[in-house]
């Protein structure tokens, strides 16, 4: 019996609730606090006409007070709760002002975290989150565990408290969003790396870190923080927690953690170094990816033996839209890499191929630099197809770049992802790979980076 659960849900009865952003995260929430008798109003800065047609019946099947548009949090006033989508930034002053008032603001992963009865895991960082949460799960569930997946990905897991039990692992995928004023921490924490993102949200990049740094901000000293030696940021982060860390690293041969040495991931104890799986073992692409195995094993290194960790890394095959194998057409390989939503993801792509690479991108602007990406993009990418809100900006950076190399690359601007594909079709030479990796978000063309790459994947295999 869940008694912190029990306690709340008590607590809820007669409480009048506000559930602000009608995203996935917050949609079991409606039927779930109108179940258990809170007086619930919803609030999204969507106009109704924008709403989906399926929460819309939610909330009138549900008889719930809703306000809607870009002012609809003028009414958020007199509430016990509140729960917040990711999306909503707690800065938002009508927040603020809720919550000098009494309210708590909060969301459903952090009231996941604080009543949940069994072990959380908790992975977050610029890149690399989702393969390392995957990973972390497969094997964990690999040697036996009843395991929750969620946060980020999967299914809102709220609702499923109750099922809950105290021997269970719950592996979360943790956004620098969620973690934004969040007041609980993981039992085992990772942080796979920290470079900017979300500059177009986050007031300023040091507020983008200090949010992916609250994962470790309420541990214990017998909790685990898994960090990145290779990053500069996450390898200072050691320096202000109690709790046991566990680096790993691709760049150096530390004393203590999880290392790749040359071709082989090894354990690091006191300087002896166990060899644990060669990385031609592993189906992931690119050095990234072995990074993110050594995440997965350095969270997992205390809980799971090392043979069942090799057989789970062994048999994962990857995560849907990360560098993900679409279709061979006539010699040529394409990969979908729509995750790829910043230029450190797609430097990461690129250097996953030996092969000269067709490289398409460009998308919803971020306000993030492409400079970086210019001289990965000269020293790999035979041409470059262009579309989106960035294309501008990464053909400048690289036409900078080129200048001062005395380099030239062919370059394809298009209107659309259909035109793309084609330029791409016409480009494109045997023995090269067609890589989608936008270093740009979706959102100037499609719902959501999984919208964009099950698109891309359709018009290829339309080829």
């Amino acid at each position: 019996m869940n008694e912190k659960l029990n306690e709340f849900n008590e607590y809820l009865l007669g409480r009048k609730v506000a559930i602000v952003g009608l995203g996935v995260s917050n949609l079991p929430l409606l039927k779930y606090m109108n179940k258990k008798g809170a007086e619930v109003t919803v609030f999204d800065n969507r106009e109704i006409t924008e709403i989906p047609k399926d929460i819309m019946e939610e909330v009138i099947r549900y008889d719930m007070t809703h306000f809607f548009g870009k002012d609809c949090l003028s009414y958020l006033k007199g509430f016990s709760i509140i729960f917040r989508a990711p999306s909503c930034m707690p800065w938002q002053k009508e927040l603020v002002m809720a919550e000098e008032k009494g309210a708590l603001v909060t969301t459903e992963i952090e009231m996941l975290m604080k009543m949940c009865p069994g072990t959380v895991i908790g992975v977050t960082g610029s890149d690399g989150k989702t393969t390392t949460t995957t990973l972390i799960y497969e094997i964990l569930k690999k040697a036996g565990y009843n395991c929750y997946l969620g946060g980020n990905i999967g299914t809102p897991l709220f609702t499923k408290l109750a099922d809950m039990n105290k021997d269970d692992y719950i592996i979360l995928e943790l956004s620098s969003f969620q973690l934004m004023n969040m007041t609980v921490s993981p039992k085992i924490s990772v942080i796979t790396n920290i470079s900017p993102n979300h500059l177009n949200v986050h007031k300023t990049y040091e507020e983008y870190i200090e949010a992916k740094k609250n994962i470790i901000k309420n541990q214990g000293k017998d909790d685990i923080i898994v960090l990145n030696y290779d990053n500069e940021i996450t390898r200072k982060i050691a320096d202000e927690t109690e709790s046991r860390v566990v680096f790993f690293s691709a760049k150096t041969k530390i004393d203590d953690g999880i290392i790749i040495d040359g071709d082989v991931i090894k354990e690091c104890n006191d300087r002896v170094r166990r060899h644990i799986i060669n990385t031609k073992e592993v189906n992931l692409r690119g050095r990234h990816n072995y990074e993110n195995v050594c995440a997965a094993i350095a969270a997992t290194k205390s809980l799971v033996d090392v043979d069942t960790q090799i057989q789970a890394i062994k048999e994962f095959t990857g995560v849907e839209h990360r560098i993900e194998f679409v279709k061979e057409i006539e010699g040529v390989k394409w990969y979908n890499d729509s995750i790829g939503t910043s230029p450190t993801r797609t430097m990461a792509g690129l250097n996953s191929f030996d092969e000269k690479v067709i490289l398409m991108a460009g998308g919803y602007d971020k306000h993030l630099d492409y400079e970086p990406l210019a001289k990965p993009i000269l020293d790999n990418v035979r041409a470059l197809v262009l579309m989106g809100q960035t294309a501008g900006k990464i053909f400048d950076a690289v036409k900078e770049e080129g200048e001062k190399q005395g380099k030239q690359i062919d370059t394809y601007m298009c209107e659309t992802l259909e035109d793309a594909v084609k330029t791409a079709k016409k480009v494109a030479e045997r023995g090269e790979v067609v890589l989608f990796s936008p270093a740009s978000a979706s959102f100037d063309m499609f719902k959501n980076f999984e919208e964009r790459g099950k698109k891309f994947k359709e018009l290829v295999n339309e080829i």
